[in-house]
């Protein structure tokens, strides 16, 4: 074929991962409307499942003979005092420089809102695994070692039964994800398209966790192992995509001709309770 100029085409489309933060369908999302535009700088509440619920013993199957000693105080009901939770603002961006000879603002801007929506999720779960599951996170990892992946869910759906009792979500790097096939770990509902442990949690496979792959306090990870989270629910506040700057004229650097366009949203992830973390193997 003879050599010529190559013709220009549309740029390949792609597909955020299915199962991330922003496509698992246990993540619950609200997209801030103006009226509640505040949310956006950080919300707060009153944490609600972590105070345990508790049985009181039949006191007929309760041994009161006082015997020779005197009795002791009368057995008290336990009462747990709620904690006040905050999640933080996340903000992602997306910006495509070019010279002004090359593309429009119209085409620059398009280009930055396509390569946001594209990579938004991925940029989501890196800050949250940074920010929030490392950050915060108890570290279950036996003094052996990294455990095998099935030995590493059992470990955190424990912790979260614990704490919580409720569903909740485990987060795995997109690096690990295929091990959890191994031992049938998890399934997908048919009826929401999410990933479900055999304990009822949803599954979070995050290409952003995996890029990450830090442990409690942002440590790496070592060579041939990764690091699993689990936490509550979560709940999910964004904010529209902002385009900076609004117009074409701003958008020009009169010093270097170059046209630069920043598209960018806001986040909110919350969660709840406990997050517990664990090492596993994802070379033995």
């Amino acid at each position: 074929m003879p050599a010529g100029l190559r013709r220009y085409v549309e740029a390949i489309p792609g597909t955020p991962l299915p199962h991330g933060i922003l496509g698992a369908s246990c993540t619950t999302i609200t997209d801030v409307t103006e009226d509640r535009i505040h949310e956006l700088n950080g919300v707060e509440w009153m944490a609600l499942g972590c105070c345990p619920v508790l049985d009181w013993p039949d006191p007929c199957e309760v041994d009161e003979s006082p015997g020779e000693e005197s009795p002791g105080a009368p057995v008290q009901k336990e009462f747990c005092r709620p904690t006040t939770e905050h999640a933080s603002p996340i903000t992602v961006y997306a910006g495509a420089e070019c010279s002004t000879l090359g593309w429009t603002y119209e085409e620059a801007r398009a280009h930055a809102e396509a390569t946001l929506a594209l990579g938004e999720q991925h940029a989501l779960e890196a800050a949250f695994w940074r920010t929030k599951l490392a950050a915060e996170a108890v570290d279950l990892t036996p003094a052996a070692g990294p455990l095998s992946i099935a030995q590493g869910v059992a470990v955190l759906e424990g912790c979260l039964a614990e704490s919580y009792g409720g569903v909740g979500t485990l987060h795995v790097p997109a690096g690990a994800a295929a091990l959890l096939g191994c031992c049938n770990l998890v399934r997908e509902d048919p009826a929401t398209g999410s990933l479900r442990t055999l304990a009822g949690n949803c599954a979070v496979i995050g290409a952003g966790y995996s890029a990450i792959n830090t442990g409690p306090g942002n440590v790496p990870a070592e060579p041939g192992t990764a690091w699993l989270y689990i936490t509550g629910p979560l709940v999910i506040r964004r904010g529209p995509a902002d385009t900076v700057p609004g117009g074409p004229g701003p958008s020009v650097n009169i010093r270097t001709n170059d046209r630069r366009v920043l598209v960018e949203r806001t986040y909110v992830v919350g969660t709840t309770c406990t997050v517990c973390a664990v090492q596993i193997e994802v070379c033995p």
